[in-house]
């Protein structure tokens, strides 16, 4: 199989991407296309050369690097929507629900919400064709009301207290996909901003979030890059530039055909003179590091958790006649000090299970068990010491939170039990809990009560989860803050989930002391 990938070159005829045999070897690649054509040809059974190609190609890659790899045309098409920043559809966020479609939310001015749709409607036609009370697939559904911007969907609800069915017509249009995802005041002069991947779209919802609240009184800033997994350098870039000063270095590449490539500030930042702590975990990856990197070698942040990913290998895209893709990396991104982002991989080292590894070894839970060679130390701008060695370590160190841990709270958040109970309370008691108050209100004041905590244990028991007194003591006040978050997500939208879950972030609360302390952020130069 590795060797038949190569026949890809004479097959599909990329531009002599993959014919140009620049290393000179005399390898003649005819014998792997009769190889391949004996195989067809004779084989005991038919063969899927396309099924072939696809697996050789992978298999060639994977004995690279990590993240070198090949994407069929499909997978192309389902990784470019949220990159790309928008879909084309009728705009509701939905869930399956006992074989029902359900709306979540209609997405803010989409076609649904303009069209009247509403949190909670099940959707039971679409186009003439029954999806109620059927086995349906979340991907056939995104079939079904996705599509080019201008057509029509036509659609059949049921409404909650209403005695008849009820039809709607909708135009599919552009729907945006946000990724900065909430953005907030969290005190007069500091402001909360999570970000949960670089896309093409990214830094002008950034630019937007933070110049209004700039306008709200904002002087510091914290971002939030947990679990971000990266995404475009191109919109990395231009974030990173908005907190320096002109001429200042962010990040460099380099590889053995790649000579090394400069990336400066071309101009002085909007928000140079704010205060910036960034958060970040071992889901931070690529254009995440990337950032926090830069800022922490020009002693511009303070970057607050634990470990990044390790993800700073450089992939060129070849895009290919069958509109499928090859990512090659090409190269390595270094921080402003010199670090290679990159953590080790090769033979011997389980690349996969290294957040395992960073578990059983106590390094998630202790910054004492994390030690470096004196050459992983770099400077940086202001000689304060940072290490090398894969991903970016934080100026302060932040512990995995395993006070309410139990394998009962993982399970019922694991398999959807949480919010999918959430969606079901709301669906049910939305008249009455909006009655109650504002966002503030409920953000503020409102409290779970043990009715509706029995309520869920024993929904979830219902679905299969087994009921477990002893993690439920244990992990009783962390599922009531997830519970209250989910509510609220369900009430008011994102920003009002993330609201809650800071109300007991261990990381969120070093930012804020980092911030709050003697040392000035800005000044640590």
């Amino acid at each position: 199989m590795l060797i038949l990938g190569i026949y890809i070159g004479t097959n599909l005829n990329e531009g002599n991407v993959f014919q140009q045999n620049k290393s000179g070897n005399s390898e003649n690649p005819g014998k792997l296309v009769n190889i391949l054509n004996y195989i067809e040809e004779n084989y005991v059974d038919s063969v899927d050369k396309k099924a072939l190609i696809d697996a050789a190609i992978n298999a060639i890659l994977q004995e690279l690097d990590p993240h070198s790899y090949y994407i069929t045309p499909e997978e192309f098409a389902e990784m470019q929507e949220p990159m790309e920043g928008n879909f084309e559809g009728i705009g509701v966020e939905f869930m399956i629900q006992k074989d029902t479609l359900t709306v979540v939310t209609p997405l803010q001015g989409g076609p649904s919400e303009l069209a009247g749709i509403l949190a909670g409607d099940r959707i039971i036609q679409v186009d003439g064709e029954n999806i109620a009370g059927v086995k349906v697939s979340n991907d056939k559904v995104m079939k079904m009301l996705k599509g080019p911007k201008g057509t029509e969907v036509k659609l059949i609800l049921r409404r909650r207290n209403e005695l008849e069915d009820l039809e709607f017509t909708i135009v599919r249009d552009k729907i945006p996909i946000e990724s900065v995802v909430a953005s907030f005041m969290t005190d007069q002069e500091t402001a909360y901003v999570k970000v949960t991947r670089f896309a093409k779209t990214t830094y002008e919802e950034f630019i937007n979030a933070m110049v209004k609240l700039q306008a709200e009184g904002a002087k510091k800033v914290v971002l939030d890059l947990r679990g971000n997994g990266g995404g475009y350098l191109n919109t990395a870039i231009p974030m990173v530039e908005a907190f320096l000063s002109a001429g200042e270095l962010i990040v460099y590449t380099e590889g053995k055909a790649s000579p090394r490539r400069d990336y400066l500030c071309e101009k002085n930042g909007l928000f140079r003179n704010m205060g910036l702590v960034v958060l970040i975990n071992e889901g931070s990856a690529s254009a995440s590091e990337i950032l926090a990197g830069a800022l922490q070698d020009q002693d511009r942040a303070f970057i607050v958790g634990r470990r990044t990913f390790g993800k700073g290998l450089v992939q060129d895209e070849i895009a290919l006649k069958d509109h499928s893709a090859l990512r090659l990396t090409i190269a390595r991104y270094y921080t402003p000090s010199g670090r290679s982002i990159q953590r080790p991989y090769g033979k011997g080292i389980d690349y996969e299970g290294d957040f395992e590894d960073r578990y059983t070894s106590g390094e998630l839970l202790n910054a004492d068990s994390i030690t470096f060679p004196d050459s992983l130390k770099f400077s940086t701008k202001g000689g304060r010491t940072v290490y090398g060695g894969g991903g970016i370590m934080p100026d302060i160190f932040v512990p995995i939170d395993t006070t309410y841990d139990s394998e009962y709270f993982n399970e019922l958040s694991y398999l959807g039990l949480l919010r999918q109970f959430s969606f079901e309370y709301v669906d049910k008691n939305r008249d009455k809990l909006l009655k109650m108050g504002d966002e503030s209100f409920f953000v503020k004041q409102y409290q779970v009560a043990e009715d509706i905590m029995n309520q869920l244990f024993s929904y979830a028991q219902a679905e299969g989860l087994q009921k477990d007194e002893a993690g439920i003591k244990r992990s009783k006040k962390e599922i009531a803050l997830r519970l209250k978050a989910q509510i609220a997500k369900q009430l008011y939208g994102d920003e009002s989930f993330y609201k809650i879950l800071l109300q007991a972030d261990p990381d969120f609360e070093k930012g804020l002391e980092s911030l709050n302390s003697s040392v000035s952020v800005i000044n640590m130069k």
